[in-house]
């Protein structure tokens, strides 16, 4: 088994994807490839189309998934606000690959069987499965998805992410194998020889109050106790240093409490989701996630120094956990 990443910041795509190529295959030393997944940022939207096409004509990129996002990492680095194109190749010997490809309105029912999911997905449970997911959150319902995975594949190891970038449903991309999508989710199931452990350093802190969710739209948030969401965030503001002042400008981010019978949430009881765009008329903001009314949420911030702390943290924990395991 053998993986490759690179990230470019050229700002031409064809550009990007000669010099990753060329990046993989001196990390691959001539190994075959049998998955790549992609990442490319929205300064690059008029080029989504062509992206798989500049790929195979460049190398054989196997299994191929990928999607569009404001925030692009890969070979060690990372991207943000600006054009980017990320590439991780991966030799995989003795691991079956199976995609995945969904919208929102097959969903099985929440209290239906785990087989009835399994027949629907179209993935045994026989072999452990490892899952790759990625979604558009304009239009899936994700978490309503990984709830029904959970329950027909509660051993599985599940990892993925939100397409980003997109001020409006459409404006995503999501790869699959020759296709483009603009909704839904795609993904892959990974069995044979193959393990997945997953890590989750969120990075962020709270700021303001949690308060909860008046009236929302899909992923429209128009209320948050009686109040629109952007007269809300200007109290917060008004409260906050000049350093997270800064920081709501590029790292703001909405907590939606995961466990609602917890009384007093805390850092890191809540789910992280981007903030896609605002409207200062009505004061609403779009959210990377199915809202409901009720929900308990929080502002967050994403601060670059405490999200390497957090992410060397639960690495160092895993790495002292995987160790005594061999102990």
């Amino acid at each position: 088994m053998k993986w490759a990443s690179h990230l470019s910041t050229k700002d031409n795509i064809e550009a990007c994807v000669d010099e990753s190529i060329e990046a993989i295959r001196s990390q691959m030393g001539g190994d075959s490839v049998h998955l790549t997944v992609i990442f490319v940022s929205p300064q690059f939207k008029d080029k989504y189309n062509e992206i798989p096409k500049l790929i195979r004509e460049r190398i054989d990129p196997g299994r191929f998934l990928g999607c569009s996002g404001g925030g692009i990492v890969g070979g060690g680095r990372e991207a943000e606000q600006q054009p980017a194109f990320s590439i991780t190749c991966a030799n995989l010997p003795d691991v079956e690959i199976k995609n995945i490809c969904s919208d929102t309105t097959t969903l099985p029912d929440q209290d239906t069987a785990p087989d009835v999911w399994r027949e629907w997905l179209g993935v045994s449970a026989e072999k452990k499965q490892n899952f790759i997911f990625l979604a558009d959150p304009f239009s899936f319902r994700g978490e309503e998805f990984l709830s029904g995975v959970d329950f027909a594949y509660p051993n599985s190891s599940k990892v993925g992410g939100l397409a980003s970038g997109a001020q409006m449903q459409g404006e995503n991309a999501l790869y699959l194998d020759d296709k483009i999508h603009r909704s839904g989710l795609v993904g892959m199931a990974l069995s044979g020889n193959i393990g997945m452990d997953t890590i989750v350093a969120q990075g962020c802190r709270p700021i303001g109050e949690p308060v909860k969710i008046s009236k929302c739209d899909g992923t429209l948030l128009t209320e948050m106790d009686g109040q629109p969401p952007l007269d809300l965030l200007q109290k917060v503001y008004e409260g906050l240093d000049e350093n997270d002042r800064s920081l709501v400008q590029t790292s703001l981010f909405l907590g939606i409490e995961m466990d609602p019978l917890k009384d007093n949430p805390q850092q890191g009881d809540f789910l992280i989701r981007n903030i896609m765009g605002a409207d200062k008329e009505s004061g609403g903001v779009q959210v990377g996630a199915m809202l409901r009314e009720g929900q308990l949420v929080q502002f967050h911030l994403r601060d670059k120094d405490m999200s390497s702390e957090d992410l060397r943290l639960v690495l160092n924990r895993y790495k002292a956990k995987e160790h005594s395991k061999k102990a």
